[in-house]
């Protein structure tokens, strides 16, 4: 097993500037010549988009929640050495060091990760309001936690160079190494809106050079020779890789034939997919190809089965609703038995409106914003006589919200014919049910990583085999011309 060198960008809470260091960081790394890999702790979608503009690969996730502690560790080695070994490895962590899911003493907190790859620590912090304070909080979070190594800071939005010297002198009594430092610089802000950052798909090129400035900021103030020893300091991770077939024993793939072809939504409307997803529905015996929903008038040729995740259909319903061709061709293919698995992006786009343009229509409702952030863990269930696209009915499965829309009815359970996509049983949202599923379609708000829940991919798979096969019987016992 490589050395596999690697990092933990932290911060005392949000706001102190994690993603502009670990994306400045994987950039300046890269222009040196090094290969490098970044992950995120959590489930977020839009910092990694970020990341992979800085180091050119597939961006990863970390989340005991969402993919099991165990796998933890695993999904990282993947992630470093997939599609070549990394030089060095950028984990960016989440919220404040120490602050997990609510409830759960601190799970899947950046703190938690960093333990479970043994890997250093180090601090981002906003010292804009404050001077020798900065080093009783440095300190504090030093000593929080033995199993944690705090290995350096970097000082964010330094004011002048007094400022600096006050905070650097009060920080040699720490035992903390100070790695670098940057000052305010308005230029290398990234333009939010309802649910944080923009995506960086949506745009493209400003994106880049955003990074870049970032990587050349980054560069300049901070000592990439004391990070990279930072980084090689953690020691050997005696895991193996995770493989996404080892996760799929009981697939069979057919003898004669064809893959499974599964049209998975892509472009500006729907950036929110996990690398894992495809991994392990090209090992069950998919072939994954992309479909923009914005661009393409019709699904490829041949789909079996559609994944549409997640991504921001509020921002483009108009031009969505506009793209009639495919929005048609998609409800057909529903009607027709098509599978299905809608997360979030996917079920509002499928849908009678959204914000009052009209989409797919495929699920009895109508969504439209709302001044209500929600956000969080949850564990779900199938309902009992649902079809189970995604999971077994009964069986728990962890899963994450993160939006600011409704959708009414709220759930398949008000409509004839249609069942609950999901109940919950957790964190006071105990019988509450949401999502609608019929047949072999399944459409949520319900963000699932599937390499928590690797069995997504079979019984995806599955039922586009048994829904070709049924074609196939259909096509030879009816009449010509029928």
């Amino acid at each position: 097993m490589p050395q596999l060198p690697r990092l933990v960008v932290a911060a005392p809470g949000s706001g102190h500037g994690k993603t502009t260091i670990a994306t400045g960081l994987m950039a300046a790394l890269r222009t040196r010549g090094l290969e490098v890999s970044g992950h995120k702790v959590g489930p977020d979608y839009i910092d990694p988009g970020y990341h992979a503009v800085a180091h050119g690969r597939h961006p990863r996730n970390l989340d005991p929640v969402l993919q099991g502690e165990h796998r933890v560790a695993p999904l990282f080695v993947h992630g470093a050495l997939t599609p070549r070994p990394a030089d060095v490895s950028v984990i960016e962590g989440v919220m404040g060091l120490f602050d997990g899911a609510i409830g759960r003493r601190g799970e899947a907190s950046t703190a938690h990760v960093a333990r479970l790859l043994q890997a250093p620590v180090v601090l981002v912090v906003d010292v804009s309001g404050a001077s020798r304070s900065v080093a009783a909080t440095v300190l504090g979070f030093a000593r929080f936690d033995p199993a944690v190594r705090l290995a350096g800071v970097v000082l964010n939005r330094v004011a002048t160079t007094r400022h600096e010297d006050e905070v650097r002198e009060a920080l040699g009594s720490t035992g903390v190494p100070v790695l670098g430092s940057l000052g305010r610089d308005d230029l290398l802000a990234t333009p939010s809106r309802h649910l944080g950052l923009v995506p960086a798909v949506e745009r493209a090129d400003e994106a880049a050079s955003a990074v870049q400035r970032l990587g050349e900021r980054v560069a300049a103030g901070v000592d990439l020779d004391a990070v990279l020893r930072v980084a090689r300091s953690a020691p050997p991770l005696h895991v193996a890789p995770w493989e996404a077939a080892a996760e799929l024993p009981d697939t069979r793939r057919p003898p004669t034939g064809r893959p499974v072809r599964v049209a998975s939504a892509g472009g500006a409307a729907f950036s929110f997919r996990y690398r894992e997803t495809d991994e392990l529905l090209t090992a069950a015996g998919a072939e994954v190809v992309d479909v923009d929903p914005l661009r393409d008038e019709a699904l490829p040729a041949g789909t079996d089965a559609l994944y549409l995740g997640g991504g921001f259909p509020e921002v483009y319903a108009e031009q969505l609703s506009a793209n009639a061709p495919l929005r048609h061709a998609v409800a057909a293919a529903v009607e027709a038995g098509t599978p299905v698995v809608a997360e979030c992006a996917g079920l509002l786009y499928l849908c009678e409106q959204l914000g009052g343009h009209p989409m797919v229509g495929a699920v009895p409702g109508r969504a439209a914003m709302s001044g209500r952030l929600t956000l969080g863990y949850r564990v779900a269930r199938t309902p009992a006589g649902a079809p189970g696209l995604v999971s077994a009915p009964g069986e728990p499965v962890a899963g994450h919200e993160f939006h600011r829309t409704t959708v009414e009815p709220g759930h398949g359970g008000l409509v004839d014919g249609w069942h609950a996509g999901w109940t919950f049983d957790d964190l006071g949202y105990g019988g509450r049910t949401e999502g609608f599923a019929r047949a072999a379609l399944h459409a949520s708000y319900l963000h699932v990583h599937w390499a928590g829940q690797p069995q997504a991919a079979e019984r995806l798979i599955a039922a586009a085999r048994s829904a070709r096969a049924a074609a196939a019987r259909r096509e030879v016992t009816e009449p010509a011309g029928a």
